[in-house]
């Protein structure tokens, strides 16, 4: 496990910044930046979860009602907004990025963390929830390809870039918490 005086240095280089999880669904932003916050003493943030808290409606339906640009939208102003009470972590959604403004805004007020994921283990772990309002196709692997083709050039700006794969929470959070180590030295 990770040493108090590395859990320090990393805390200190923060500052008032967040770390801000991004990646496609299914690379473990959630579940990695709740024991990511756990292990730094940060509150951890799930966008989607405070996005669905302020439309007072899941994000599967938000979509079906709104389309995905309005829901871009709103996403846009979350993140800006829980961006100014860092430092924390901060799980975005997989398309979070893909905007400017959004990406300008976590460069300015946190340092990105992609968890990148290969399209095996994706599939593998999405396939065990059926509420990804963008699989909701015929075939969801050649969607997460698409995506993957799509973002992963974009998800290349992040500042840290960690390999997701299956292995036990603590060691991935290890993995990370040296990377940010590297980082900040």
């Amino acid at each position: 496990m990770f040493d108090e005086k590395s859990t320090k240095i990393i805390r200190d280089y923060l500052g008032n910044s967040s770390i801000v999880l991004i990646g496609l669904m299914g690379a473990g932003k959630t579940t990695l930046g709740r024991r990511l916050a756990k292990q730094l003493n940060l509150p951890f943030k799930d966008a989607d979860q405070e996005i669905e808290q302020a439309a007072g409606m899941d994000v599967s339906e938000f979509f079906s009602i709104f389309g995905e640009e309005k829901f871009r939208e709103g996403e846009e102003k979350v993140i800006a907004r829980l961006l100014d009470n860092g430092p924390q972590i901060l799980a975005t959604g997989g398309g979070a990025f893909m905007r400017e403004t959004t990406r300008k805004v976590i460069k300015e007020k946190g340092i990105s963390i992609w968890l990148r994921g290969d399209l095996d283990l994706l599939m593998e772990r999405i396939s065990l929830r059926q509420t990804r309002p963008l699989l909701q196709v015929d075939n969801p692997k050649e969607v997460m390809q698409k995506l993957i083709d799509e973002r992963y050039p974009i998800y290349a700006q992040a500042e840290i870039t960690i390999e997701t794969r299956n292995a036990p929470h603590h060691v991935m959070i290890d993995d990370l918490l040296h990377k940010m180590l590297e980082y900040a030295a």
